[in-house]
């Protein structure tokens, strides 16, 4: 009996001392947990608030080195135009850029270079601009108060009266990639094979000076567009740069662009259009009423109308239109 009454004891005993011993492994683990996700947490919101600060710091810095940029324009003491012009004018402005701030060394050009439609919208929405140069007439046309309503149907008045003049001339093109895998030959060509629906153009949108020159040549192939951009031939350029990189990258068959863009992008001219097919393209300038330095703007359009400008434009392709 007492044999017996021990070993229960003993039993007990035991028991008891493996539930002790589970429930500290149990607590010794709870802890250890929660110790770790305890140093998680703290690691993780030292590595946030590091990385906040840095970023702090960061717009910090940019903030103040736009702040230095602006007051050190602010405190030069030139005089800055800012000249809005088509995005087919990009390399020649920019190499202008560089002879005339040479020869007027108080004077900055800021250039904005985009489609003439986009240009026009944002001086609608009163952008600054001392001088608009267009690579359309219809766009300029909008702005100017001494054009009729056909044309200003909104009478809008930006033009500064007596500073507007046509200073250059360029050529619509055909061009297509280096490989010409499509065959294409011509303009006439290019009809043909749209009618087909065998190859891909692209060409501006229709509030894009260039666009509008190759609606007329599609018009006078008697081709119609909102077909042919259903059936999938046609792709579109917001500006003529999107256009010239398109067939750059020989994403399509063919393109028009301005025979200018061509020679810049070195891209291979197979055909340009005349006359007849979407009439000139003339570059009409005009310095700007809401423009804050009109008096160097008119400097600059005169300095783009002499010699040293004149051969740039022509050395790309333009050709310049004598006063």
């Amino acid at each position: 009996m007492k044999k017996r009454f021990f070993a229960i004891a003993l039993a007990l005993v035991t028991a008891f001392g493996l539930s002790a011993c589970g429930s500290s492994s149990t607590e010794t683990t709870a802890a250890a947990t929660t110790a770790a996700a305890a140093t998680t947490a703290a690691a993780t919101t030292k590595a946030a608030a590091a990385s906040t600060a840095a970023a702090t710091t960061a717009a910090a810095t940019t903030a103040a080195a736009t702040t230095a940029a602006a007051t050190a324009a602010s405190t030069s003491g030139k005089t800055e135009v800012v000249v809005f012009a088509a995005a087919s004018m990009t390399e020649t402005l920019n190499s202008i850029k560089t002879l005339y701030e040479k020869e007027n060394p108080n004077v900055t050009l800021t250039y904005s270079f985009e489609s003439s439609g986009t240009l026009e919208k944002q001086i609608l929405q009163g952008a600054e601009c001392d001088l608009f140069i267009s690579a359309g007439q219809k766009q300029m046309n909008e702005l100017d108060s001494s054009k009729g309503k056909d044309v200003n149907p909104d009478a809008n008045d930006y033009v500064e009266q007596g500073t507007r003049t046509n200073i250059l001339e360029n050529k619509v093109t055909l061009v297509v990639p280096k490989d010409n895998k499509k065959d294409i030959r011509n303009f006439n060509d290019m009809a043909e094979k749209l009618k087909a629906g065998s190859i891909l153009m692209a060409m501006g949108n229709s509030d894009v000076p260039v666009g509008q020159y190759t609606q007329k040549i599609l018009t006078y192939y008697k081709l119609d567009e909102a077909a042919l951009a259903k059936a999938g031939t046609i792709t579109y350029g917001t500006n003529v740069k999107e256009v010239t990189t398109q067939v750059s990258e020989a994403s399509v068959d063919c393109g028009v662009i301005y025979a200018t863009d061509a020679f810049s992008a070195g891209l291979k001219v197979i055909d340009s259009a005349t006359k007849e097919m979407c009439g000139q393209v003339i570059y009409p300038a005009a310095v700007m009423k809401n423009g804050k330095n009109k008096d160097a703007a008119s400097a600059f359009l005169k300095y783009l109308q002499g010699d040293e400008a004149k051969k740039v434009f022509e050395g790309v392709g333009f050709t310049a239109i004598s006063k």
